[in-house]
């Protein structure tokens, strides 16, 4: 059989909705028809599989007959084993013949009218309707029950609601798998390849570029260096004693310190080396300070700096206010 084509996602998901619509009630029909649950999974698997193919050249109004025929044509429906079990309320479908009982259970466990039974099963609606009062149950007098009819509905109804949850995984399963199988492929991603030593290694572009991230850093980092330095430089000068200024600097200090010969005369024992200097400077009557040889005799012994009157001292009066102070007190 060869593979179905491709579906696009659009008709997989309807595909998938209408399965899930229809598998609980195919499976309890199988099961039913069959006596055998291991028969019935395997008429659902082919039905399903079938059906999913040309589906999608389909209406979507001709799935539910397609579908349908599909599985009433599997040989665990046409042909049930005679070893199949019905138990309890069940036990009537037991009595009937395999195309009476394919009838019965479209009608009240597929839910089909008799026109889309009929097309399915392949006759005419005449002969399904004597399928179907042929497997219809009967009362003590031989005549259709119609209380047993509604009951055994009832009942198979009933197997549909209450489908274990194993079973229901089961068809999930199946569901998932047949659809799956008719989408198209998806591309295979390429793995990357583990990188080979010799890839790990750095390109010749790269290594170019390392020693020069170094020189670019040491190029920033220079300038902070040196005003590191001439602070460090700065601050011992004043505060450290005198250092050396940076290699790389030029001193720019304009005061030249030399020293002058020692012209002065040595003094003999207990004469004042700048006595004969005073004396000629007093002597002179033409000299303008002389006036002031008082001052500089003082200023000669070493006594402090005189006092500026003119200014106002904290620790001493005012002139004009010792003046007052005065003639207050001579008055």
């Amino acid at each position: 059989m060869a593979a179905p084509a491709p579906l696009s996602p659009a008709a997989a998901n309807a595909l998938s909705a209408f399965l899930r619509g229809v598998e609980r009630r195919a499976l309890v029909v199988s099961e039913l028809q069959t006596g055998d649950s291991g028969l019935a999974e395997r008429a659902v698997a082919v039905a399903m599989r079938a059906f999913v193919g040309p589906a999608a050249a389909l209406q979507m109004a001709e799935w539910p007959a397609r579908f349908w025929g599909l599985l009433c044509s599997t040989p665990q429906l046409l042909n049930p084993p005679a070893s199949g079990y019905w138990e309890g309320p069940l036990g009537h479908l037991q009595t009937l013949a395999p195309a009476e009982r394919l009838a019965l259970l479209l009608r009240i466990g597929a839910g089909l009218d008799e026109e889309m039974a009929s097309a399915v099963l392949g006759v005419d609606a005449l002969a399904y309707r004597r399928a179907l009062a042929a497997a219809c149950p009967l009362d003590a007098g031989g005549n259709p029950d119609a209380a047993g009819w509604r009951a055994l509905a009832e009942q198979v109804q009933v197997q549909i609601r209450d489908l274990s949850q194993p079973r229901v995984r089961q068809l999930e399963q199946l569901r998932e798998s047949v659809i799956s199988g008719v989408l198209p492929a998806r591309p295979a991603v390429a793995k990357a390849a583990p990188a080979k030593a010799e890839d790990r290694r750095p390109s010749p572009r790269r290594r170019a570029r390392a020693p020069w991230s170094l020189v670019t850093w040491l190029l920033l980092c220079l300038p902070l260096l040196l005003l590191v330095a001439v602070a460090l430089w700065w601050w011992r000068s004043h505060f450290g004693g005198a250092v050396d200024p940076p290699s790389g600097l030029a001193s720019e200090d304009p005061v030249q310190v030399e020293a002058l010969p020692d012209s002065s005369t040595p003094a003999g024992p207990g004469q004042d080396p700048h006595a004969a200097g005073d004396a000629a400077m007093l002597a002179d009557p033409d000299l303008a300070v002389a006036s002031e040889a008082d001052f500089l005799a003082w200023y000669a012994a070493g006594g402090p700096l005189p006092v500026d009157e003119s200014q106002p001292q904290p620790s001493r009066p005012e002139p004009a206010g010792a003046a007052l102070e005065t003639v207050d007190a001579e008055n």
